[in-house]
């Protein structure tokens, strides 16, 4: 149960409230961002609560168990902090959210009813529905290791090691054309052979992805020249000129650990592990079932 503070208490008691919600968003990029239910704008903790987005909360959930509590938010996308290239964007995804109860005429009367992050976002032509999870929503994740062939680190993260910095896994380069909405002719690049970059990331320098990541789908070299197909076509249009920066890529075998990266002592998966063929193998009269290692 929920301690209140003395005097949002006696206000509470005198029967007649002036009560608002308040949204403070943190955003990954780190921007902070409060919206509120009220007319007019609030200001607390450093948080201007604009009023123009038209939030609305449903009901507030909650129950005993570890099940995971979860509150919607309407909005109209008339604030010009909330725009729909943005949500398609992902730069909402998981936002951290914390909701609040507060009294609008004294915001020195508020109590913090919750903190979450956004989940799933729905979004219609003219507005969206963005639910809010309570933290439980983080004991439903995956944790530790995977048992698999391949590797499960993440290219250039600790536990694998390399340095994607140095200039033999890092390249600048330049769009020179664009071929398709997600893939084009690229300057600078000529130097690395093809398939250098396949799987690898590419961050925009540039243009109006600036900031923004990518993966690279596909690499090839034709002519000296080089094309780049990215896995999604960005939220913003790419043009030519538009400047990135790429990362070498990892399938994530053994094999390419070795022959690429020199990195097999860091090796994170279990090449030698069986896979569904060992489970799907049948007698047969040419060998493979005299108990050899597989």
């Amino acid at each position: 149960m929920k301690a209140l503070p003395p005097a949002l208490q006696a206000h509470l008691d005198e029967g007649t409230t002036t009560l608002a919600w308040c949204w403070r968003i943190l955003r990954a990029d780190g921007v902070t961002l409060g919206f509120t239910d009220h007319d007019q704008t609030l200001t607390f903790d450093g948080t201007d609560f604009e009023p123009e987005s038209g939030f609305a909360a449903s009901e507030v959930r909650s129950g005993s168990d570890l099940s995971v509590d979860a509150q919607d938010a309407q909005g109209v996308l008339s604030s010009d902090r909330i725009t729909e290239t943005d949500i398609l964007d992902g730069r909402w995804d998981n936002a951290a959210v914390e909701v609040w109860r507060v009294n609008w005429a004294a915001t020195s009367q508020r109590l913090l009813m919750r903190r979450g992050a956004i989940g799933q976002i729905r979004r219609g032509r003219l507005a969206f529905v963005a639910e809010v999870r309570s933290l439980a929503h983080v004991l439903g994740q995956t944790v530790g290791r995977t048992f698999q062939a391949t590797c499960d680190a993440a290219l250039g993260d600790v536990r694998c090691g390399v340095d994607l910095e140095a200039p033999a896994f890092k390249g600048t380069g330049a769009i020179i054309d664009l071929l398709r909405d997600r893939a084009f002719t690229a300057s600078g690049l000529g130097g690395f052979t093809s398939g250098w970059f396949t799987f690898g990331t590419l961050d925009w320098t540039s243009g109006a992805n600036a900031g923004r990541r990518a993966e690279v789908l596909a690499h090839d070299l034709v002519d000296g020249v080089a094309i780049l197909t990215l896995l999604e076509a960005p939220v913003r249009a790419i043009v030519a000129t538009n400047t990135f920066t790429i990362s070498a890529g990892c399938d994530k075998r053994i094999v390419t650990c070795g022959a690429k990266f020199g990195n097999v002592a860091n090796f994170r998966g279990f090449p030698n592990i069986p896979g569904q063929d060992a489970v799907l193998r049948y007698a047969t009269t040419d060998g493979g079932h005299e108990g050899a290692v597989l």
